[in-house]
């Protein structure tokens, strides 16, 4: 069973890839399970939030015994999976991973799926230990230009009033911030591959056939017209409705609309630089650790709105993708 995981910084633009991914006959996916940070914690630290401190290794934690917090996740989660009422949840912690690898296998083998992606964009934190219990599992990276995700967070908050993106402009800042450390750490290396949200929407034919590659997915299937697979609740998470088509789009930009000449200044300066991680992922193209050179920019030509059949019609030539 082949395993994904759709990693980011909230906003980022993750959803979309996953609503399109769900559109392939091979591809089971389901709503986030945020499995990771409900039973390890420390999410804040590993942002490296001001104040926020690691959590104690303790005797318990030394053993591999898994907090209590976490085993009464892990049965909630069991439940919202497959609808079991379990009273015991597994005390060490290499069990409750085992078991939930294991639950979505058997979930993706029911559905008559080869493969499973689960979305959940805390898990850019929680790299190693995914890649510790499944070394084979593949990585995909969604990335947006950090000033587009702020703005996108900043209007959830306050349209919506979701506790999730609770913080303000410094604190969220600083998180997108820590999000290209973890991404940039992962460019060239085998099993991860990077979207750029720009480049999706502009060509989602070319990333379309790059995906393909990249999970080794038959081009050739038929592709759902939409995504009719359960990914998100709209009513608890309402700014996914859009993406839950599949159908990448152009988006109007809230940043300015949000944000002061002077405060998208400030985050320019704050903010690191999107364009340094879009031509270091561009020369990793191949995703086999070999580096190649950028050919010439092409000239910039009109968006023109693709239909979702033509997806599976365009090839991509040569390797390199220029920033």
């Amino acid at each position: 069973m082949q395993r994904t995981f759709v990693v980011g910084c909230p906003r980022s633009g993750t959803t979309i890839v996953q609503a399109m991914l769900a559109r392939h006959p091979q591809i089971f996916t389901l709503p986030e399970t945020g499995f990771f940070p409900r039973l390890l914690g420390g999410l804040d630290h590993r942002f490296g939030d001001e104040g926020a401190q690691p959590r104690r290794r303790n005797l318990a934690r030394r053993l591999g015994l898994t907090r209590r917090y976490g085993r009464k996740q892990f049965l909630e989660l069991q439940r919202s999976l497959l609808g079991e009422v379990s009273t015991r949840a597994p005390w060490f912690l290499d069990t409750c991973v085992t078991r939930f690898i294991g639950m979505l296998d058997n979930l993706a083998k029911r559905a008559q799926r080869s493969m499973w992606v689960e979305k959940t964009p805390h898990h850019l934190l929680y790299l190693p230990e995914i890649e510790r219990y499944s070394p084979n599992a593949r990585f995909i990276h969604v990335i947006r230009p950090g000033m587009d995700v702020l703005a996108s967070i900043m209007d959830a908050h306050l349209r919506y009033n979701n506790n999730s993106f609770n913080g303000g402009l410094l604190l969220w800042s600083r998180r997108w911030n820590r999000a290209m450390e973890i991404h940039r750490s992962r460019i060239g290396m085998r099993n991860h591959h990077f979207v750029f949200l720009e480049d999706l929407v502009r060509q989602p034919a070319e990333e379309w056939l790059r995906l393909c590659q990249f999970l080794e997915l038959p081009v050739e299937a038929e592709l759902d017209q939409a995504c009719h697979q359960f990914i998100a609740d709209v009513e608890a998470e309402p700014w996914k409705q859009a993406a839950l088509t599949g159908l990448p789009h152009q988006s109007v930009s809230k940043a300015e609309g949000l944000f002061g000449p002077q405060l998208r200044d400030w985050l320019r300066e704050k903010l690191s630089s999107y364009e340094d991680l879009y031509a270091a992922g561009s020369l990793s193209f191949d995703r086999d650790d070999n580096f190649g050179y950028p050919a010439a920019a092409p000239a910039k030509r009109r968006v023109e709105t693709i239909e979702a059949d033509a997806l599976v019609e365009v090839s991509v030539e040569g390797h390199i993708r220029v920033a």
